[in-house]
């Protein structure tokens, strides 16, 4: 075991002992929540890149690409870690990668579910490259929460989540009336594009027909409810299959014939009455 360890460490490109050995093309940079902690856990990082035809909204060469954050580390945390590299212009975080997209717009916090926390990863921004390079050459191990910069745990990160469980009226007022203001603009912008184009053939000499101009529907009464209802309850009795059963069918067929005798019987008696009844006068 001894001698296979040396062979191991001998080998060309292998890491010396007591260096963790990062993904290929990433740098591993140590980090610390707090100077108490004495297990370090290890950000990787490097420079942001897309395959060649591939579209992607972050600067090239000015964008930092970090692995296995920590669900402790928050956006302001990293950028604090990142600022001695060079002037941090965004972080982003996300829960996996995404390199053909750039930033996202901000969701809301009150329709949107929170993430679960977990290790995700971030996009940061510098403003200059020499920000990347100077991030990528860092030596740890860096801490992520420090007396002037404190990152709340335990009792203190609850009590945090729980006040910002607790929603603001005021705040999520504000939000709907922005909500609903852009839905009112963007329907009145379709109704005036479509109004526009409705009446004006296209190029191959067809015409749109909208909408646009007919009654809207009224809603129904309860008379007319009932109605419909009615209406719905005789059409199922008329579609229901009657004599399904071959006893059904001989049944209905032999009281059909006891009726047509029964009625045979009382024509021949009404005829041998009006017989009796017949008198010969003469006169």
């Amino acid at each position: 075991m001894v001698a296979r360890r040396k062979k191991r460490a001998a080998q060309p490109g292998a890491e010396p002992p007591g260096v963790l050995a990062s993904p290929p093309g990433y740098s591993a940079v140590p980090i610390k929540f707090s100077e108490k902690q004495q297990a370090c856990h290890h950000l990787y990082l490097r420079e942001h890149r897309v395959r060649e035809g591939a579209r992607s909204a972050w600067p090239q060469k000015r964008t930092l690409f970090v692995l296995n954050v920590p669900p402790y580390c928050t956006e302001e945390a990293l950028g604090r870690l990142l600022a001695p590299c060079g002037s941090v212009q965004s972080v982003e975080l996300r829960e996996k990668p995404d390199l053909a997209e750039g930033p996202q717009e901000p969701k809301s916090v009150f329709f949107h579910p929170r993430p679960v926390p977990g290790f995700r990863v971030a996009y940061v921004q510098f403003q200059k490259a020499q920000g990347v390079r100077a991030a990528l050459a860092l030596q740890g191990p860096l801490l992520v929460s420090t007396e002037s910069h404190p990152v709340p745990s335990g009792v203190h990160k609850w009590i945090r989540d729980y006040a910002d469980s607790v929603l603001d009226p005021q705040a999520l007022q504000a939000e709907v009336d922005a909500f609903m203001e852009a839905y009112d603009r963007k329907t009145a912008e379709e109704e005036a594009q479509a109004r526009a184009e409705e009446g004006v053939p296209d190029e191959e000499g067809w015409v749109k027909v909208t909408r646009r101009g007919r009654r809207p529907g009224l809603p129904r009464t309860e008379a007319a409810n009932l109605r419909v209802l009615e209406r719905e309850r005789r059409k199922r009795a008329r579609k229901e299959l009657l004599n399904f059963y071959a006893w059904q069918h001989r049944e209905s067929k032999m009281e059909h014939l006891a009726q047509l005798r029964k009625k045979f019987e009382e024509d021949k008696q009404r005829i041998e009455l009006m017989r009796a009844q017949r008198k010969f006068r003469p006169y």
